[in-house]
């Protein structure tokens, strides 16, 4: 992005606020506190993947050198939330229960916690927990997705509610698609993919009293993780403290309270000693969620020129067998394109694996790859331009929930893209271009998430210096939350961004919900304005006691320069804020703000949207495939961050590079274990995989979504890559993989 971009009335670009902090090693993450009396952990996973524990020896363990405790469901303190009937406190209304770790010696996935060994040094309790012998009752396991699909079932959430998401949805005719003059029926899959953050899951759990609990977590929540902890103890909230002041990296898994967390609480109970855990990276792959397996299956039907007839879509997706996790992998289907006729079908398939969790655009990735993969081969079948088909099919407005959308700049995100990946040098006909010895392809693919807003509050305060200062239990898993909070607080006081600062990451903090679903900037961005006007009310007020020409200013009149009140329009009008808070006698001003949603939001539909263009090159010969330009437009309201914004652009299609082309979790299903369980084999994207990613912005505000005009980037980031690079392959070479990741293997 030019310079140009960016109009003195919009927001400018701005390095992290705390960028030195965590480049310099200062920034303090989960497992790097250093508390008295430290002890730590390692957990014992099971070995079998369904049956029973027979019996466990840990005497050898327990003698070790260091060792201060061995536990497991033989000697566990009673979790009082379990009790009396053992049901998880945070048991969800999807159906089922999260696993309750020690609870009892039932197995339902490979390496499930079974036991946790504490000793004096990190070594020691590895070391002993390599003594621990566990004998087992082993029963027939299930792991093998595509073996048993004929076993997917209706979610209890469906059952319990017709409307819900996940309910079969009919629009006009049910038979529509068998009439259609053309036609198209195709299967997709999506294989397991797995968080990997370069942070480790990490707790240290401190019982500072009997009946007070400190945890420092790597959560995506502080006010959820300590209400469920709450929950789990039976403890009252203000008695649980969760601090998270720094995340390093996060898709989703942190939105969830694992079983490790538990078992780390547990065991600082009993050893009655603070207790860090940290998560091995193996452990990572089975212990805290991962992007389930999903199959699908698109039928569409179109006329001639373009227009779509029906548009039918069924989705099988992955769960554990003890707790239903859903997603929703078919909201786009209903609402993206203008088909009058439209079905959906969304199943569950138990396995004997630990529970899925949302993983960065959830459900919206997995369901775009085979909707905009479908688009683009009906599109091709027609002999049409995709975009020229995509643009037949426009909505606008909302066919799914007949409501008027809120904004929705698409059309600007295709004529962007299509100019700046070259799409004119795009042939209809696959395999017509090439540089050198490489095949050249190109491809796109649309994005859609919800604009979400939840409530949120934050302290402010200001001092006779000109200093502010924010507080709110919102945490940071990478976007730059801080650094954004600062520019709302700064456009709407005019106090340079240097003398603002915005804590986080505590839920003895103002509350905050989760940091998830692209939903932080537009909930806690209005606290912070909200905040900010409350503090200029009182400036006004102070200084209408002693300057006339305050008497009637209102907030948007006035700003904060160089220490100075100044009113617009009138630049003899100013006043010294030391002079004024000294004869106002006060030292600071403080004001705590709630914001959220209003009822105006139920009268519009509201969505943030995204276009990605891919240009690859694929190798006839090796069937080796690079990506050599990915171009990402985003319609996502305000860009109040446009540095970090763009910075998660970036990151969100570097994750569908990953998801297209490399990533996928391998289960040997005689054992029902993971072979890929590190990152020797399991493969991210590395930097000679990403090639320049262009990103674009229409930056219009949709103050329907919030005051702020933010719709939420984070997801629509990855949402329609992987169909991008999908698409762009076929473009090249005329092979449609329909199984993702696109290996060398299924083009040769």
């Amino acid at each position: 992005m030019s310079e140009a971009f960016f109009d003195k009335k919009e927001y400018k670009p701005l390095d992290r606020v705390d960028g030195r902090l965590k480049v310099t090693g200062a920034a303090k993450y989960s497992a790097e506190y250093a508390l008295p009396d430290m002890t730590y952990a390692v957990l014992v996973g099971s070995r079998i993947a369904k049956g029973t524990i027979k019996s466990i020896d840990s005497r050898a363990a327990e003698r070790s050198p260091g060792v201060l405790g061995v536990i497991s469901h033989v000697n566990a303190i009673k979790v009082p939330g379990y009790q009396p009937k053992g049901e998880h406190p945070s048991e969800p209304s999807t159906g089922g229960q999260p696993l309750r770790v020690f609870f009892d010696n039932k197995i339902y996935s490979n390496d499930q916690p079974i036991a946790v060994v504490v000793a004096t040094s990190l070594e020691k309790a590895r070391h002993a927990a390599s003594l621990v012998k566990v004998q087992y009752n082993k029963e027939e396991h299930k792991t093998d997705f595509d073996a048993h699909t004929a076993d997917a079932v209706v979610p209890a959430s469906a059952k319990k509610n017709p409307k819900s998401p996940t309910a079969d949805y009919d629009r006009g005719e049910a038979g529509a698609f068998d009439t259609a003059p053309y036609k198209l029926e195709a299967e997709y899959l999506i294989p397991t993919e797995v968080h990997n953050p370069m942070e480790l899951q990490a707790i240290i759990a401190h019982w500072e009293a009997d009946d007070r609990l400190t945890v420092y977590d790597k959560v995506q929540g502080t006010k959820m993780t300590q209400k469920n902890f709450a929950k789990e103890w039976n403890l009252p909230e203000e008695n649980v403290k969760v601090i998270t002041t720094f995340v390093g990296g996060a898709f989703g898994n942190g939105l969830h309270n694992w079983p490790h967390e538990t078992a780390a609480i547990i065991a600082a109970k009993q050893v009655k000693k603070p207790v860090k855990l940290v998560l091995t990276r193996e452990q990572m792959f089975t212990m805290v969620g991962y992007r389930p397996r999903t199959w699908q299956k698109i039928q569409i039907g179109a006329t001639k020129d373009g227009k779509l007839v029906a548009l039918n879509h069924t989705s099988i997706g992955q769960t554990s067998s003890y707790e239903e996790f859903t997603e929703s992998t078919l909201r786009q289907t209903r609402m993206m394109y203008a088909s009058p006729n439209v079905s959906t079908r969304y199943r569950l398939l138990p396995l004997n694996v630990a529970t899925p969790i949302w993983m960065r655009g959830p459900g919206e990735a997995t369901g775009a790859f085979a909707l905009e993969s479908a688009m683009d081969e009906i599109a091709h079948a027609i002999g049409m331009d995709p975009i020229e088909f995509r643009l037949k099919n426009y909505t606008e407005s909302d066919p799914d929930k007949n409501m008027p959308w809120s904004t929705k700049y698409l059309r600007e995100c295709y004529d962007i893209g299509k100019e700046k990946i070259g799409w004119d040098d795009r042939k209809l006909q696959p395999g017509q271009v090439k540089e050198g010895a490489w095949l050249v392809g190109y491809g796109m693919g649309t994005g859609t998430f919800g604009a979400n807003r939840n409530a949120a509050t934050v302290h402010a305060q200001l001092d006779a210096d000109g200093r502010l200062v924010m507080h709110c239990a919102i945490t940071d898993i990478g976007p730059g939350t801080g650094t954004a909070m600062v520019q709302i607080a700064s456009n709407e006081t005019g106090i340079p961004t240097e003398r603002i600062s915005f804590h986080l990451g505590s839920s003895e903090f103002p509350a905050a919900g989760l940091q998830g679903g692209s939903s932080t900037v537009n909930s806690v961005g209005p606290a912070v304005m909200a905040a900010c006007r409350s503090l200029k009310e009182q400036l006004i007020t102070l200084a209408s006691k002693g300057a006339p020409a305050f008497v009637s200013a209102k907030p948007e009149d006035i700003s904060l320069e160089n220490g100075q009140l100044r009113l617009a329009g009138k630049s003899s009008a100013t006043l010294k804020l030391a002079e004024l808070f000294s004869q106002a006698r006060v030292e600071k001003i403080e004001t705590t703000q709630e914001s959220k949603p209003d009822e105006n939001r139920n009268k519009y539909s509201m969505y943030a949207f995204s276009m990605h263009f891919a240009k690859v090159h694929v190798h006839p010969a090796t069937g080796q495939v690079r990506v050599k330009k990915i171009v990402c437009c985003a319609d996502a309201g305000t860009i109040v961050s446009p540095k970090t914004a763009a910075s998660q652009m970036i990151g969100g299609a570097t994750g569908g590079i990953g998801m297209a082309l490399t990533e996928e979790a391998v289960i040997d299903h005689r054992f029902g274990r993971y072979v890929t369980k590190d990152l020797a084999d399991y493969h991210v994207p590395v930097h000679a995989d990403v090639p320049e990613i262009e990103v674009h912005f229409i930056n219009k505000p949709d103050l329907v979504a919030d005051p702020v005009g933010s719709k939420g980037l984070g997801e629509i980031a990855i949402i329609g890559v992987a169909p991008a690079i999908a698409n762009a392959v076929f473009n090249a070479t005329g092979k449609r993989i329909r199984e993702l990741p696109i290996t060398p293997d299924k083009l040769i």
